[in-house]
């Protein structure tokens, strides 16, 4: 009994012995060594926020917080060193106290560094945002404009469905992520015309595309903050909502509307930014968290949700009330023959036939149907989408927005015409529908238009012109300048 006993002990013994043994070969169970972080050490405490200052205002800010900024474990008293990146004009530091009167705009990384007695130390960086001195904050009403379909419904003929062909409901390219909202346009108009979008606060979205004009700009080529030109011309707004591909730009090289309101932003000739000094600006502006906060229910400011505030916004830019639209009764059927001269009526019927202008600009709305090579000259200068095809706007207040084309050549609608009547050329990528001869490799498109029918084709755009929507308060500037 008692060898039984021995065995058994025995036994235990090596069992714990076999366990204690793995352990030591298991990655596991290595004993790592503990690492005590120096408790002695220079560290930040209290990290500085975003601070805005104005041209020509004096500023003065302790970036040092009275003291509180870094840790000074060893009591032996901090000396601050301050770097501007880059160059502030007008602000100098001095042992972490920023002060001086900026003289130019923009956005600045301040970096201050705390070290000690005995050569440890910490730094941190922050954003002072410096504002051109003449901008002002919107004044919007009381009560917010109404831009969504629950509140502002689209009329019957846009937005009954099939059979209707008419309608360009089915044209809409809005998100389900992204469905236009009272707040969320207020907040996108109010960036649409804000100037601090811009590096230097001188442009906003609006300085290209006025709402007098339709949300384009009658200079062939538009200016960018520094005085440089766009690449081409700026396009009209109004019905953007309406476009089946979803695809914006002249070329459609964005994928939607939510990522093309960004990329002017961001260009290096048109606003000249950033999208975190976008953020640090909205940021450090008094009246964009209310606004952010009615839009998206928190006051947190993205360039996300800038993204999609602005796209609301342009989306909401829906032109209802011409000549033409007033011709529609409310069920949705016109009587053009009781609203159009009889110059508008021969012109209406060149659009729709002869002229063949409705089989690329179609609908109500008056949008084009995809990108297309027009023949504007006999090779490719522009490869736009690629070939040579390029999307055209909404035809919806034409004549409010020469010059036309993508680089803006025609000065009058007249010279439009006259293209389409005579001037295409036979460039190798002519979309079919202007050549001659059913299409294929035939000639460009001849219409032989007599000078009264070139006329009518003028007067029917101009019954396009919707004079509402170029004054629509809901549209316009809320910097009132």
């Amino acid at each position: 009994m008692r060898h039984v006993r021995l065995i058994a002990l025995l036994t235990a013994s090596l069992a714990i012995g076999a366990c204690a043994g793995d352990a030591t070969t298991s990655p596991a169970a290595i004993d790592t060594p503990t690492v005590t972080p120096s408790t002695d050490a220079v560290s930040v405490v209290s990290p500085n926020s975003t601070q805005a200052a104005m041209v020509g205002v004096p500023f003065a800010y302790d970036a040092t917080k009275a003291g509180t900024a870094f840790s000074d474990p060893r009591k032996s008293g901090l000396t601050y060193t301050v770097s501007f990146t880059p160059a502030v004009t007008g602000m100098t530091a001095a042992n972490g106290t920023i002060s001086g009167t900026a003289s130019n705009p923009g956005v600045y990384t301040v970096t201050i560094t705390a070290r000690d007695n005995s050569g440890s130390s910490a730094s941190h960086s922050f954003a002072i945002v410096v504002f051109a001195g003449d901008l002002t904050a919107p004044t919007l009403p009381a009560t917010t404009h109404l831009y969504s379909d629950a509140s502002n419904p689209l009329p019957r003929h846009f937005s009954q469905a099939a059979p209707n062909a008419g309608s360009p409901i089915g044209a809409d390219n809005t998100p389900a992520s992204n469905i236009t909202t009272n707040a969320g346009a207020t907040l996108g108009r109010v960036l649409f015309y804000d100037r601090r979008l811009s590096a230097n606060d001188r442009v906003s979205c609006s300085s290209c595309h006025q709402q007098q004009f339709a949300f384009s700009d009658t200079s062939r080529l538009s200016h960018g903050f520094a005085g440089g030109f766009t690449g081409r011309h700026s396009m009209g707004l109004a019905n953007s909502r309406f476009y089946a591909s979803a695809r914006f730009f002249w070329d459609e090289r964005a994928a939607s509307l939510e990522a093309q309101v960004l990329q002017p932003i961001q260009d290096a000739t048109e606003m000249g930014m950033t999208l975190p000094n976008v953020i640090a600006k909205l940021s450090a502006t008094t009246y964009y968290p209310a606004l952010f906060s009615a839009a998206f229910g928190t006051s947190e400011i993205t360039s996300d949700r800038v993204s999609l505030a602005l796209s609301q916004f342009v989306r909401s830019l829906v032109s209802v009330n011409s000549k033409f639209d007033r011709a529609f009764g409310v069920n949705g059927v016109p009587n053009f023959a009781a609203t159009f001269t009889a110059q508008e009526l021969a012109g209406q019927d060149l659009f729709n036939g002869r002229a063949g202008c409705a089989r690329c600009h179609g609908t109500n709305a008056h949008i084009s149907d995809g990108v297309h090579n027009t023949g504007l000259d006999a090779t490719i200068t522009d490869a736009g989408a690629g070939n040579g095809r390029f999307k055209a706007p909404s035809l919806r207040n034409i004549a409010v927005r020469p010059p036309y084309m993508h680089d803006g050549r025609f000065q009058t609608l007249e010279q439009v015409i006259a293209f389409y009547d005579s001037g295409v050329q036979n460039n190798p990528g002519l979309d079919n529908r202007l050549r001659g001869g059913g299409g294929g490799n035939g000639p460009p498109l001849r219409l032989n238009l007599s000078a009264a029918e070139r006329a009518s084709l003028v007067a029917f755009l101009g019954t396009l012109t919707d004079n509402t929507f170029l004054t629509d308060v809901r549209f316009s500037n809320p910097f009132g300048r």
